[in-house]
């Protein structure tokens, strides 16, 4: 895999083996779909080796939680986990799929669970938390759970949700340029975010 500058603010890359599918890129990895497989794997650039270590060490901490991905393998770059199937809560945003009010609590649960386990969940976001066809809720890109600083982020988006989503005027499908204009809006603190 090589790797090239990216002005975006996220990974790119420009060769990679034929049995890979890309199927996402932040801002310290591209993760890849291996053919034929239920399984992704993570690549991180010689940058942010630290991170996939980092990564590795969270996910092991979390392996008997359901609602994270199990690992099967890591590596100084790398991290190979389960692929998970259903949609990104930004995905159901977009294609219209409801979001109940029970899934919002069970996030609160999870992310609690992790908590429990001495971590401090952070950069929860509405493309880390999946919703699977069995209607599971599941959670990736765990890598800022063992920062110092208070996120405040998914707590924001749990506000949101009870302010605006739930209203019947809410539209339920979003264009992803309104989401991602919103969240340019969010991260550049342009948006004021009432707190209780």
């Amino acid at each position: 895999m090589e790797f090239k500058p990216s002005r975006k603010g996220s990974i790119q890359f420009y060769k990679h083996h034929p049995d890979l599918k890309l199927i996402g890129t932040g801002r310290s990895a591209c993760a890849f779909r291996i053919r034929d497989t239920d399984k992704v794997i993570k690549i991180f650039p010689p940058q942010f080796e630290h991170v996939a270590q980092e990564e590795a060490e969270i996910y092991r901490v979390l392996e008997n939680t359901d609602y994270f991905p199990t690992i099967y393998e890591s590596g100084s770059n790398y991290i190979v986990m389960d692929f998970i199937e259903g949609h990104t809560l930004f995905e159901c945003l977009n294609k219209g799929v409801p979001i109940d009010s029970e899934k919002i609590k069970e996030i609160d649960i999870v992310l609690e669970l992790a908590r429990q386990k001495g971590l401090n969940p952070s950069d929860i976001h509405l493309r880390n938390i999946f919703l699977t066809p069995a209607s599971e809720i599941k959670l990736i890109d765990v890598a800022r759970f063992k920062q110092k600083k208070q996120c405040s982020q998914w707590d924001d988006l749990k506000n949101a949700y009870y302010r605006y989503y739930l209203k019947p005027y809410f539209p339920r499908k979003i264009p992803s340029f309104l989401l991602n204009l919103i969240a340019a809006l969010y991260k550049s603190h342009l948006i004021p975010i009432p707190r209780k």
